[in-house]
């Protein structure tokens, strides 16, 4: 019998959180970059202290953090930059898409095309975060919502989701309020 061993076992499911790890620290890592590019490699700063409190939090390893301080203050750090994109899901649930990228071309082609997929669009400048109060940390928080059924929440919960998965893709704020029986 093919396959069913222990070890095999073990290196199917040591894929998998192998592979979400991996995805979870190269975004850590692009926004350690980031901030670190901002506050010239300087450590106390509380931007990029949070941000390296925050990739901790997912236990990435020291010398992966030290790393993404050093490209922030290297000759590389200009490639990296913030972009904000607002869209509209289902039954009108407004979205801001914070990310990071070395190239907005090919971010927001990949953001438009999972959009599209789902349904929903991308929105001008402006025309969504009047629907946000940007809180504590930098956090968007609904300041009105939308409530969905729980078919639109399916939806919106897989759109966002295939959102995160991208590797441009930070964060996903949405002001859709999900029913109860969900």
């Amino acid at each position: 019998m093919a396959g069913h061993n222990k070890w095999t076992q073990i290196k199917r499911k040591k894929a998998v959180t192998d592979g979400t790890k991996s995805k979870i620290f190269s975004k850590m890592s692009r926004a350690i970059t980031l901030e670190s590019k901002k506050a010239n490699g300087n450590i106390s700063s509380p931007s990029l202290k949070a941000v390296i409190d925050q990739a901790k939090s997912f236990n990435m390893p020291n010398d992966n953090i030290d790393r993404a301080i050093k490209k922030g203050t290297g000759a590389d750090a200009s490639e990296f930059e913030r972009v904000t994109y607002e869209a509209y899901g289902p039954e009108g649930a407004a979205l801001i898409i914070e990310g990071v990228t070395g190239n907005r071309n090919k971010a927001s082609s990949e953001v438009k095309h999972i959009l599209s997929k789902h349904g929903a669009s991308l929105g001008a400048i402006g025309s969504v975060t009047w629907a946000f109060i940007k809180g504590d940390g930098g956090k968007w928080e609904p300041s009105t919502s939308v409530p969905l059924s729980t078919e639109s929440a399916k939806s919106l919960e897989v759109l966002i989701n295939e959102l995160e998965e991208n590797d441009e893709v930070q964060e996903v704020f949405t002001n859709g309020e999900f029913p109860d029986n969900f």
